[in-house]
This record gives C-alpha cells, structure tokens and sequence, in this order.
C-alpha cells in the first residue's frame, strides 16, 4: 500500500511524453502514480526498474510522486521556513513544489513570514501534508545526555512562568527556567545550551549561560567595555538593581556583583555610592 507523505519503492509500469507511471500495487491502473519529467531528476527510467519516490498530493488533490528529497516526512519533527500567510493559515517550505500549510488551529503562537520554527508533519482527513506548531506531544524524553554536554535548542513555546520549552537536537524534551536567560527570546529561535540537570518528569533542564568562570571573564569584559564607552564611569554599582543590570549586562545580579568584586582585586575599578569608575 502506497503511504503519503513518506517514501516509497515503486515500479515504472509504463513511460509517457510527459513522465512516468509508477505502479501503486492496488491491480487497478486507475491507481497509477504519475511521476512527472521535472520531478524525475533528469533521470531516465525504464519500465520495470524501481525507484524511491517520495508521495504526496498535488494542488488538485492527486496523489503524485517525486524522487527530489522532501525536508521532512510525515511522522517527523523539522525547522522550517514560515514563507506565506493567507486567510486559511500560513505556508511552509518543505523543499518541494507545494508548500504545506499550517491551519490557523494548529498555530500555538505567532508566526513571521521569513522565519524558521519547529513543526511536526502529519497527514489531515483528507490525506494532505499538513504542519503544526504543537510539537510537544510528538518528542521524547531521554537521560542519555552527560550532564554538561553543549546541544541545540530549539525554543517551541513560553510557559506562563517565563520558562522556555526547547527542543533537544529537535527530538527531546528540555526547559529553560526564567532565571537562566535574560534576552527576550521568541519560538523558533535557536540556542546552544548545556545540559544541567535531568527532571523526574523526565525532562531536561538545560541553560544557555557559560560556566561561572566563562560567564565571570565575558561579564568584566562588558564592564569594562562599558565604562570606556562612557568616559570611565557608570552609575552602576553592587547597589544597582537586578533589573537595570539585566536589562543593561544581561546577566544576573550575583554574576555582575562577582565580577564587579574580581575587577576590583585586580585593581581595574573602584566603586563608591555614586557609581562604578574605571581605574586608569
């Protein structure tokens, strides 16, 4: 039986001027598959010979096939490219003449015309390729990871507490807590993390912050950077609150305090009520 969406291994059963019919196996040549000249890859086929066509439905609602490589197939997870919106719904690229459409129903969040999010691929009622942006309940959880081990992220929804839903390698449950970011990050975009800890629902909590000692060196750089950008002084000091450091250094305030404290030692700054100045 021909499965849509997937690919299958189908016969040439007869040659025409404008392709070749692949035999669906149903013993009813109504069933025939068409493969057009434009889809055959410049190939020459002969009848008889097999081939690995991949299947889907055409704008007319005929099943139809290819041998160009799809960017993903039904029952599959892929980051794709958002390329049109219209009254139904928005339009994916998934690498082959039709794009597929994602209905307004299965939109979790908004989506931008040009960008990149995560979709699983599935087959609707009427067997078209159709997408949708609720993923979660298609990925897996794992304890396979080390823990410290870099992945990437793949962010397909916000929390009502501010944590991230991520996927893994775009496979594996993850989250990233409120306190563990601090740029504003949208569904689709892509981060490098580390693996922290392993949840007992079986998640991972992951993190896009470096280690304290990385975090520690690139936060004094930005201090640094900042007060020669403003003539050797800020109003910045261990006093300031969290939120104007995160918003100003993107970091935490115990990270920023940590370095404030490491520049001091090493002579660089000094801080007073007023402020941070640099020591020149």
């Amino acid at each position: 039986m021909v499965k849509i969406g997937e690919i299958n291994a189908l016969k040439v059963i007869r040659i025409c001027d404008f392709g070749y019919y692949l035999d669906a196996n149903t013993g009813n040549t109504d069933d025939d598959i068409l493969l057009p000249k434009k889809s055959a890859l410049d190939k020459e086929l002969e009848v008889g010979q097999e081939v690995e066509a991949f299947i889907y439905k055409d704008s007319r609602d005929r099943i139809i096939a290819t041998l160009k490589e799809p960017k993903a197939k039904v029952g599959e997870i892929a980051y794709l490219e958002v390329v049109d919106s219209t009254k139904i719904g928005y339009f994916i690229d998934f690498g082959l003449e039709r794009d597929i459409l994602v209905p307004f129903k299965e939109v979790a969040y908004k989506l931008e015309v040009g960008k990149k999010y995560l979709f699983y691929i599935y087959l609707d009622k009427t067997e078209r390729i159709a997408a949708t942006t609720y993923v979660d309940k298609h990925l897996h959880n794992t304890n396979a990871y080390d823990i410290g081990t870099e992945v990437t992220a793949t962010v397909y929804g916000i929390q009502t507490n501010g944590s991230l839903m991520v996927a893994i390698d775009d496979t594996f449950r993850g989250v990233i807590l409120k306190n563990e970011y601090f740029n504003h990050i949208k569904p689709g975009e892509r981060l490098y993390v580390r693996i922290k800890k392993y949840y007992e629902d079986g998640k991972m909590g992951v993190t896009p912050r470096k280690t304290r000692l990385e975090e520690m060196s690139d936060i004094e750089y930005k201090i640094l950077d900042y007060l020669n950008s403003k003539g050797g002084f800020m109003k910045f000091n261990d006093k300031s609150s969290p939120q104007e450091i995160k918003e100003t250094f993107q970091t935490s305030k115990n990270t920023f305090k940590r370095a404030l404290g490491a520049l001091m030692k090493k002579g660089r700054i000094s801080q007073d009520e007023s402020g941070t100045s640099l020591i020149k």
